[in-house]
């Protein structure tokens, strides 16, 4: 079977599997017991992934928290701003087509007070600036931005958005789960205050993932989500994964190692897959041609259904109709509902995403595959 989901999840790099054994096995200490060689190891694989995931996104050590991964990330960053921060007020802005992490925290915040304003997008995905300065106030304490959307890759103005929100003194939080890994993330230049990741995004474990929080100018504190014994600076209480971590730490090496030429060679083949599907009747290509990720394509594949396709190639073709977390549901797309598409293009819509181990030649066998089942059933 080819593997064209990687927005959903990615497999283990082999180098990250072998970095990760020795904490299951002979380094087996918990990082906070302070008392002996085990711990102290196990500590120092945490300090060492802490290092690697802050010069990530040019961030300093201190500022990285573990958590079990962007979900919890994002609940976290929400509900630890608006529970510490109501004070100043009760007013978030975040977009449409955000992920349900941070939707669904935002309809829990609801329930507890919160007025959210929810900002819609363009036909490719964008939202507007003039829109979010408008939707400020006096009272909004947060921002909250996907810097890249998990069903269409399209990549928001992350610094605008960032600098906006420091023009008025409003924190700003960006879910980077698709992000990471594949492009440049600065927090300093971008204006991010707080920032969730995922390690099963970039070909680490599943179960970890790390939250940045700024620690100055301005200083964000957060309201604690899980209370216990005050692990990580008092944000986040529970034994650290050490295997987990030290494997998060091993995939973001990987990736700043390479990737601008991955990035290059995932948007050439991307690109080719693209041009080949655009020839069958009524294909179009969602999202921002310009502003969105190399390595993901969503499409909208003129009569046929995505999920009759997806039924007829899933022993052959493993991708995807919209996002991994929510494609049980029969409902359609919420982020291309946003973005004006009708029905009928939701209802054709494939989300189809490469990654390190996708190769010339399946890209060719997936476009053959694909067109020729369109065809067939168009005939």
């Amino acid at each position: 079977m080819i593997y064209l989901d990687y927005n959903a999840t990615t497999p283990c790099d082999p180098e990250v599997v072998e970095a990760m054994m020795p904490y299951f096995t002979q380094k087996f200490g918990n990082a906070a017991s302070r008392t002996h060689p085990y711990g102290w190891i196990a500590d120092e694989a945490v300090t060492q992934a802490r290092e690697k995931v802050a010069a990530m996104i040019n961030a300093v050590p201190q500022e990285i928290i573990f958590t079990s991964g962007s979900t919890e990330g994002c609940n976290l960053a929400l509900k630890g701003v608006f529970e510490l921060y109501a004070g100043k007020g009760k007013h978030i802005v975040t977009c449409a087509t955000e992920h349900k992490a941070v939707l669904g925290s935002c309809r829990h915040l609801e329930r507890m007070g919160a007025e959210i304003t929810y900002l819609g997008v363009n036909g490719e995905g964008l939202i507007d600036l003039d829109e979010l300065k408008a939707a400020i106030r006096p009272d909004t304490i947060l921002i909250a931005i996907m810097f890249a959307n998990n069903e269409t890759g399209v990549v928001q103005p992350v610094e605008q958005i960032g600098a906006i929100a420091h023009e008025y003194g409003v924190l700003f939080f960006t879910d980077a789960t698709q992000a990471a890994g594949k492009c440049r993330i600065d927090v300093e230049a971008q204006h991010i205050d707080l920032l969730a990741l995922s390690a099963h995004k970039f070909y680490g474990p599943k179960g970890v993932g790390a939250l940045y929080i700024r620690r100055r100018s301005p200083r964000v504190n957060l309201r604690a989500q899980l209370d216990g014994g005050g692990h990580e600076r008092g944000f986040r209480s529970g034994t650290l994964n050490v295997p987990g971590i030290a494997g998060l730490g091993k995939a973001v090496e990987l990736c700043m190692k390479n990737m601008e030429s991955e990035s290059a060679r995932l948007r050439t083949l991307r690109d080719h897959l693209e041009q080949g599907l655009l020839q069958l009747p009524g294909a179009k290509v969602n999202g921002s041609p310009e502003h969105r990720l190399g390595h993901v394509s969503n499409m909208s594949l003129g009569s046929m259904k995505a999920e009759r396709l997806v039924s007829a190639l899933n022993s052959e073709i493993a991708f995807s109709v919209g996002s991994a977390c929510t494609s049980a549901s029969k409902e359609p797309s919420h982020v291309l509902d946003a973005m004006g598409l009708s029905d009928e293009e939701m209802k054709s819509s494939v989300r189809l995403s490469l990654g390190r181990f996708t190769t010339e030649e399946e890209i060719k066998t997936v476009l053959e595959k694909i067109t020729a089942r369109i065809l067939k059933t168009v005939e």
